[in-house]
């Protein structure tokens, strides 16, 4: 088993203003509650991150910027989006090495029009990816490509690249025994992460190495006190928090980043809105956020949001 401490990494949102503008203060802002938080974080992300409407020149601030506020306090690394060739995927590469952050992920090949790649494929891309990326490499297997990526893929790929450090593995409710054998296959020797928190506790017991979510960009000291606590030997509080956690992610109903950014922007904490496509909150929904919020009272936020509701943006 590795014995490596266990972490949390939250997939952190994109700071924009009100009319739809990168928001670098707001960045700034937002990055430092995460490092203070001693959170993992992942910047440019396709869900939470809303990284699909980044320019090239928007996604390299965003990088510049993490590393800036975060390199040195917290482990911080660059998700990106699906790509559809690997040529994407090596170039988002040279924008994060020459970022200076501490590690990329590798997501899936989305060849489009809902195909799924041939596991030859899936190889070949990982392999040409790899082979041109000079930066420690996190190889994603999600659900939401549509397939999730053989695991003798994964070990011919792996045992190939030694700068691969860990695989995010991402499994559809119900579909545990692909993460059993991931972790099984892979945590004695690189990190195994799974993507969101309802296995969070599943991934520990099985030696994995942690989880990612997106909740933590509201409550980052929470999220990461389920593995500090785990990692202290104090179960009974990791399972604690681990409850506090699994409240707060089936309170969010409205699209992981949209009711965040309310909840965040009603606390006069950074965030900042949504991005179009994206729409914020209506004032319905917007009630129901500020009831979750005043119901979970979680001890690292405000006691209740104060102050008017959040202004709707175009």
């Amino acid at each position: 088993m590795n014995l490596t401490p266990k972490s949390t990494f939250v997939i952190s949102l994109t700071a924009f203003t009100r009319t739809g503008e990168l928001d670098e203060t707001g960045m700034r802002e937002h990055f430092r509650r995460l490092g203070d938080a001693r959170i993992g974080v992942y910047v440019a992300g396709s869900g939470s991150g809303e990284a699909h409407t980044l320019s090239p020149a928007e996604r390299d601030e965003v990088l510049r910027v993490a590393a800036e506020e975060l390199k040195g306090h917290t482990q911080v690394r660059a998700m990106g989006v699906e790509p559809r060739t690997a040529r994407e995927m090596v170039a988002f590469g040279a924008a994060v090495e020459q970022a200076g952050l501490d590690a990329m992920q590798i997501y899936p090949l989305d060849v489009g029009h809902g195909v799924v790649p041939t596991p030859l494929e899936i190889e070949r891309y990982l392999d040409e990816v790899l082979s041109n990326v000079n930066i420690p490499a996190v190889v994603a297997t999600h659900q939401y490509a549509g397939y999730l990526v053989p695991i003798d893929v994964l070990t011919d790929v792996i045992a190939r690249h030694p700068h691969v450090i860990g695989i995010n593995c991402t499994v559809a409710a119900g579909d545990f025994g692909y993460l059993t054998r991931i972790i099984d296959t892979f945590a004695a020797d690189i990190e195994v992460h799974v993507g969101g928190p309802t296995y969070a506790l599943l991934a520990l017991a099985l030696g994995g190495s942690g989880y990612l979510c997106s909740e933590g960009n509201l409550a980052p000291r929470l999220c990461a006190s389920v593995t500090d606590h785990f990692n202290a030997g104090d179960h009974t509080a990791a399972l604690a928090a681990y409850a506090k956690v699994m409240r707060l992610y089936a309170a969010n109903r409205y699209g992981s980043i949209r009711g965040i950014k309310a909840a965040l922007d009603m606390l006069g904490l950074p965030g900042g809105h949504p991005r179009l496509p994206r729409l914020p909150l209506g004032s319905a929904e917007l009630s129901e956020v500020r009831a979750m919020l005043e119901t979970l009272a979680l001890e690292e936020l405000p006691h209740s949001p104060t102050g008017d509701e959040p202004q709707l943006c175009a």
